[in-house]
């Protein structure tokens, strides 16, 4: 498929996958072509879709997505949802099933996802979950969910324990990625979107993160200019694409997207869903892990600092809040990648390259994360 935009050819990235192989469109105002977009990956015009958002994205941009799908033939019907993490809730999911219900959503319908990672999250998982799984399609809004949430297939919420404690794999059928719509974004949202761009350049992608640390401000859509956002987009979602289509259920290397993420759930789930963003959290995570990366000897002191930098550059913590320290230990005994019993964190070893490992000393993590706080 080939969408254009203003004349221009969209970016278009392959989620390589052996059984359910998708792709990732990028251009200026594809918002306006989802019907087109839909109709060209196979879906049948006429079918039955619901839209899920919340108040603040459908005010700019609901009409123009249903508009798109009605021309195209599609019966689309819309759902806002309350925005916010503390919304991620099996009660927040019944309310999608509700509306699948109300809409007689059949096995051959489509959700869309319009919206942030937690749209993203709670529509994938509505639709994994309706009828034993009918198709999803997202459309990010924000940062976040443009270079890493809606990609990949993890949908979930919640658990008063811990963060995506339930869900599912479900991989979307499309992503279709409009840079426009972060025009609307509120500046604390893409400060920590940008969180997950540094995640990728310490990953995998040194010239990513060399490219953003010549760069200077990176806090708000107009210091980060058109061309560079671009390029970030790109760079990050052919990150992630490359790691899925790797390991798809996350088996081994895909852990590594991880990176700042045991230690950041384990903040946001203690300070309570909402008063950190998601991004801030995995800023905080990827500093101290980074610390104690470089108490171990693992990466260095020099290291270290570029990663806080960049991260400073970006408008984002690195000073902790005060937390019980033993309910930050215990609330990472609880994360998704424990095995046997041991925390498995993803550790850096230079810009670029990470490993997985489950020999952190407990005691050092509670001694990095006690002197981080505030």
């Amino acid at each position: 498929m080939r969408l254009t935009s203003a004349g221009r050819q969209a970016r278009t990235i392959s989620v390589a996958l052996r059984d359910r192989p998708y792709e990732i469109h990028i251009a200026a105002g594809l918002r306006h072509q989802l019907g087109d977009a839909l109709a060209a990956c196979g879906i049948s015009s006429g079918t039955k879709v619901l839209v899920v958002t919340n108040p603040a994205v459908d005010g700019p941009y609901g009409a123009a997505v249903s508009a798109s799908l009605k021309t195209a033939g599609f019966h689309a019907e819309c759902l806002v949802i309350a925005a916010g993490e503390e919304q991620k809730t099996m009660a927040g999911l019944a309310t999608i099933h509700a509306a699948c219900f109300r809409q007689r959503l059949e096995r051959g319908s489509l959700i869309v996802a319009l919206g942030g990672g937690v749209v993203g999250d709670m529509a994938g998982f509505a639709a994994a979950t309706w009828l034993r799984g009918i198709a999803v399609v997202q459309v990010p809004t924000t940062l976040l969910a443009m270079v890493d949430a809606s990609i990949g297939g993890k949908t979930g919420v919640n658990h008063p324990g811990g963060k995506n404690l339930i869900g599912a794999f479900h991989q979307p059928r499309l992503v279709l990625i409009d840079p426009e719509t972060l025009e609307t974004l509120p500046q604390r949202e893409f400060r920590a979107g940008m969180a997950e761009v540094i995640k990728y350049g310490v990953i995998s992608d040194v010239a990513l993160f060399e490219r953003l640390e010549r760069h200077g401000p990176l806090n708000s859509v107009s210091a980060v200019g058109a061309e560079l956002l671009q390029a970030l987009l790109e760079a990050s979602t052919a990150a992630k694409a490359r790691v899925v289509a790797a390991d798809e259920l996350e088996g081994g290397l895909r852990a590594i997207l991880n990176y700042g993420h045991s230690l950041g759930h384990a903040l946001e789930s203690l300070s309570g869903y909402g008063t950190y963003l998601h991004g801030e959290a995995v800023a905080l995570g990827m500093h101290a892990i980074g610390l104690i990366a470089q108490r171990m000897g693992a990466w260095t002191a020099a290291e270290q600092q570029r990663q806080a930098r960049l991260i400073e550059a970006c408008g984002l913590p690195l000073v902790w809040p005060s937390l019980d320290v033993d309910a930050v230990l215990d609330c990472l005994q609880r994360d998704k990648k424990v095995r046997g019993g041991k925390v498995r964190f993803v550790l850096p070893r230079a810009i670029g390259r990470v490993e997985i490992t489950a020999a952190v000393e407990t005691a050092l993590v509670g001694e990095v994360v006690s002197e981080l706080m505030a």
